[in-house]
């Protein structure tokens, strides 16, 4: 049987049970009036009663102790009938937790599975990913001359409400910017098009937003985690914009992200980001001369 039956049978039980309770609880109510008018017919009868009154009270008192005999056995029969219910109630409970127990372990095996098989997924692309950086360095050393300051990486749903205006500020700082204008088609890897911008670009913007950590959007995780191995052979720098995000939220989805100092949309405009890029680069620049 399955938890949804033996919750149905455990409900069935406890409901047939609280049926048998209230009429036993009847019963006993009944049994305790006829007590009372028996005791109150033997204590009206004194040595002044006459004999038809005497007879009478008699027969009264003998018809309520056969109604209070009748009906105790039909208490006696509910109850018995009540520890029955409450036998077989115990024994459905105890087969209930088992099967939710049996229930339980299925989906942690099913999770632990679907987990290993997204954990496997990552890996191969994190792998495919440092390959694909690798590879063209060993080939063009022509690579070494960056021919952007910076690529955006983005979620497209957020082009319109603020990655766009991103990249037109950043255009007006005078700065070179990578940018894919066009939205993702079902089938499309974001991993080539970040592996191509990124090669040729100085800075990684990640527009960090609910539409880029989508549960759903698989990709991202993979394709930010490729991003830090990438960092880690480049020296390249990630640079992250919390975009409609909370601290909570980015912590949950990469407490390694949520430790890096981020800018965000709550409390600055796309003008003033770029500008701060353009005084990073300016800053950058002073360093190295």
């Amino acid at each position: 049987m399955s938890v949804e039956q033996y919750q149905r049978t455990v409900n069935r039980l406890e409901k047939e049970i609280a049926d048998l309770e209230k009429k036993k609880a009847d019963k006993d109510k009944s049994i305790a009036i006829l007590q009372s008018k028996i005791i109150s017919l033997k204590r009206s009868i004194n040595k002044h009663t006459s004999p038809n009154s005497l007879a009478k009270k008699n027969r009264q008192i003998a018809s309520y102790e056969s109604d209070k005999a009748k009906k105790s056995k039909e208490s006696a029969d509910l109850e018995k009938k009540i520890a029955e219910k409450r036998r077989r109630l115990s024994e459905a409970n105890l087969k209930l937790q088992k099967e939710q127990q049996n229930e339980q372990k299925k989906q942690e095996k099913i999770t632990q599975q679907l987990k290993l098989s997204y954990e496997n997924r990552i890996d191969d692309l994190q792998q495919q990913l440092v390959q694909s950086v690798i590879a063209p360095q060993q080939s063009n050393s022509d690579l070494a001359d960056e021919e952007y300051d910076v690529f955006v990486s983005h979620a497209w749903e957020d082009k319109e409400d603020f990655v766009d205006e991103l990249v037109v500020e950043l255009r007006k700082q005078e700065l070179k910017v990578w940018y894919d204008t066009n939205k993702l088609r079902w089938g499309d890897s974001m991993r080539e098009k970040i592996d191509k911008g990124l090669a040729k670009s100085r800075y990684g913007i990640v527009v960090l937003s609910p539409n880029y950590i989508a549960e759903h959007k698989y990709w991202t995780k993979a394709e930010l985690n490729g991003l830090f191995q990438m960092e880690n052979i480049n020296g390249k720098t990630i640079l992250p914009i919390w975009h409609n995000l909370t601290k909570k939220q980015v912590t949950e989805y990469s407490p390694i992200i949520a430790d890096r100092k981020a800018l965000t949309t709550a409390s600055m405009t796309a003008e003033e980001i770029a500008i701060e890029l353009k005084n990073l680069f300016a800053l950058g620049n002073m360093e190295e001369s």
